[in-house]
């Protein structure tokens, strides 16, 4: 019996070297190979980079200018993108950093170069010591294009629409016959019709988007504000600017159905549409519709709120980048107006006014005065994998409170920069916010002030128009780089206080566990507040 033992082991024993001689025998698992990339072309009306030069896999992606930041895309598909920045004038990189700092992404540096690799698509901020930020949007690989012809495509350059970018100037009739056409063809035959626009700078007035209509635009196309004001028409008015407001895309009424698409641009055209017109632009406005999508696209230098989801149901915006200036306020990204089952999905937000926000109004505030139908609840908004980069709120409910906001979602957030990481202003109104989350965010800076707020996180009720309770607030799973430098603050009103406050995992600055008192979350402003529930991991 024990012969058999010793038998049996010393066999077993032999296996396993053989198994193991096996194991060291078989090649490494390959390494991910480098992927197919797509590199969006640059029009000429965007001044190209004097700071940057850049590479991804061997391929140069051009870099252009915006005030504030360089930009920089392309799509990749699977695989890997090895990115190598270079500063223009070759002076040693002393100090470089990458957002989201929760990818970990680490680099190499040669003299003027910084060497990383992005593991799939991103949407990056890169800083090298001494230049401004540069922003590298990587898409994931475009798999939806459409043929340029055929039926039910409705190319915006073939006849009867005959549309010339550039040099052949304003092309607003075209494009609306195209829209209208594709429109009625999508009705006719119970999907959506398809106008085709390619690659080219089009400068447009307003445009209107009916029901079974897909709007696609092809990498390098841009829809641009003309600047002049006897072209466009005056959709509302800013009280608080003393500024008329122009719809730059809007659909129509009661209309279903509706796509804007592809790679392309939709841009405000900056400062231009303020001097010498005073007139502002919303770039996308979704409003009354059922079934929108925008996927893709690139929001540009807007003077007003530039994606205002308003009075709606059932809408997904995917991939969406909004770019704005730092120089110009009232330049919120998306701002959901007491719309229902909205969800917005892996974009990044840049501008000085709030990036990713929820409100609601009466039904004779300015934005909604000229809207027919009455004012709206706001319920089932979802923002996942956002970065958010502004000098106001990085995430926030409100300002405006008027109607109802319930089961609102903030997930998956990175605030690069901001002067408040997350927010709920109750400032106008006497409606009830609840339900609110906000999960698994990383708050990177806070190097700016609002309102005398710079801090991690402000709940906040105010007494203009009402007040208004705020009830069920969650905030789990955050990690605070920068606190700020004022308190955080829980400050209700009497008759309408903030309760239900359940804070859980939050890690401040220099702890690597989570806080688990008011005071270890710096939350030492708190007023007319019910109990605020803190648990650990």
């Amino acid at each position: 019996m024990t012969r058999a033992r010793s038998t049996f082991s010393h066999l077993i024993a032999i296996a396993l070297v053989l198994v193991g001689a096996v194991v060291l025998m078989r090649p490494a698992a390959a390494a991910a190979a480098p992927a197919a990339l797509q590199v969006y072309p640059v029009p000429s009306i965007y001044p190209a980079s004097s700071d940057y030069r850049l590479a991804v896999n061997g391929v140069d992606v051009p870099v252009m200018k915006l005030p504030g930041y360089d930009v920089a895309q392309l799509a990749m598909g699977s695989g890997t993108a090895t990115v190598a920045v270079t500063k223009l004038n070759n002076t040693t990189i002393g100090a470089y950093s990458i957002s989201p700092q929760k990818l970990g992404l680490a680099g190499s540096v040669s003299g003027s170069t910084l060497t990383f690799t992005v593991p799939s698509d991103e949407y990056l901020i890169v800083k090298l010591d001494g230049r401004p930020n540069l922003v590298l949007a990587i898409d994931p690989a475009e798999t939806n294009r459409p043929a340029s012809s055929g039926a039910g495509v409705y190319n915006v350059r073939s006849a009867p629409y005959s549309a010339q970018p550039g040099t052949g100037g304003y092309s607003t009739t075209a494009f609306q016959n195209a829209l209208n056409d594709a429109a009625a063809w999508g009705s006719a035959n119970g999907r959506q019709g398809i106008v085709y626009v390619p690659a080219g700078v089009w400068t447009l007035g307003n445009l209107y988007l009916r029901s079974n209509l897909a709007l696609y635009l092809e990498p390098g196309a841009v829809l641009r504000y003309t600047g002049v004001r006897a072209n466009y028409t005056a959709h509302w008015h800013k009280d608080s600017q003393n500024r008329d407001v122009t719809w730059f895309l809007s659909t129509r009424y009661s209309s279903t159905n509706i796509t804007v698409y592809g790679r392309g641009v939709i841009d405000g055209n900056g400062a231009a549409s303020l001097q010498p017109s005073n007139l502002g632009v919303n770039l996308l406005v979704p409003v009354l519709t059922n079934g929108f999508t925008a996927d893709g696209i690139t929001f540009r230098e807007s003077s007003s709120w530039a994606v205002t989801p308003t009075r709606s149901t059932n809408l997904s915006f995917r991939n969406v980048k909004t770019f704005n200036r730092f120089d110009m306020g009232e330049n919120d990204g998306i701002d959901v107006m007491e719309s229902t089952n909205v969800r917005v999905t892996h974009a990044i937000g840049i501008g000085l006014d709030d990036p990713f926000s929820t409100k609601t109004w009466a039904a004779d505030t300015d934005i909604l005065r000229n809207v027919p139908g009455g004012s709206r609840p706001l319920d089932d908004v979802v923002f996942d994998d956002i970065i958010s980069w502004t000098y106001c709120y990085g995430v926030k409910v409100g300002q405006g409170v008027l109607q109802p906001q319930t089961d609102v979602t903030f997930r998956n957030v990175v605030v690069h920069d901001a002067a408040v990481g997350i927010g709920v202003h109750h400032k106008y109104g006497a409606a009830e916010a609840a339900g609110i989350t906000f999960s698994d965010v990383d708050i990177e800076h806070l190097s700016f002030s609002n309102d005398g707020n710079r801090t991690w996180l402000a709940l906040w009720t105010g007494t203009a128009l009402g007040v208004g309770p705020v009830d069920g607030v969650t905030i789990s799973r955050v990690r605070v780089r920068d606190a700020g430098t004022t308190p955080a603050r829980i400050n209700g009103q009497p008759g309408a206080a903030i309760t239900g406050v359940r804070i859980s995992s939050v890690v401040m600055p220099g702890s690597s566990t989570p806080a688990g008192t008011l005071a270890q979350l710096k939350i030492t402003n708190v007023s007319d507040a019910g109990p605020v529930t803190i648990a650990g991991a």
